[in-house]
């Protein structure tokens, strides 16, 4: 099985820069998932911004839902993966799943399963949202709640996990 390492933080907080960095430690190619769709202009000036800070070493998995389906012959040979973001992975699955959380727990719940098929090391981006105040409207909370309850599932099955704030990476497990 993948030695699963979850980095999480909030916002702009050097998460994914922290977890480029670690991948990239790995010999050989490297593989970037991102679940990020282009939705409009500033998406995709965004992620344009984020591929130009990869190097040739990079190899480029699109894939916004169906990561067990894709990413098992995608990272075979690869050195390391990256998958950023967790946080936009389970919104999509949200949506695809008609705002079901039971649904997106189970996607989550078989992704952690299907790394059993993984020799790389994956490295896993989310975004920690619930420090804040409670939100106004349902699927805000219902959000809210599920990234929770989806980064604390990673994290159990991490073999290491980390927080990261003002480009500071603290070890939690």
């Amino acid at each position: 099985m993948a030695e699963l390492i979850l980095i999480t933080g909030g916002t702009r907080s050097g998460k994914s820069a922290f977890a480029q960095r670690c991948a990239e430690a790995h010999a050989g190619s490297l593989l970037y998932v991102a679940t990020a769709t282009i939705a409009d202009s500033e998406m995709a000036a965004r992620i344009f911004r984020h591929q130009q800070v990869r190097g040739e070493r990079w190899n480029l998995l699109e894939e916004p839902c169906d990561l067990c389906g894709r990413l098992p012959a995608a990272a075979a040979g690869q050195g390391a993966i990256l998958l950023d973001c967790v946080t936009l992975w389970i919104t999509n699955l949200l949506f695809a799943h008609n705002e079901e959380p039971t649904a997106v727990l189970a996607e989550v719940r078989r992704f952690i399963a299907c790394l059993a098929a993984i020799d790389a090391p994956v490295y896993l981006v989310s975004n920690e949202v619930g420090g804040g105040i409670v939100p106004e409207n349902r699927l805000a909370r219902l959000f809210r709640d599920l990234a929770g309850e989806v980064n604390q599932e990673l994290a159990a099955a991490a073999n290491s996990a980390w927080l990261v704030v003002a480009g500071l990476p603290l070890r939690l497990k």
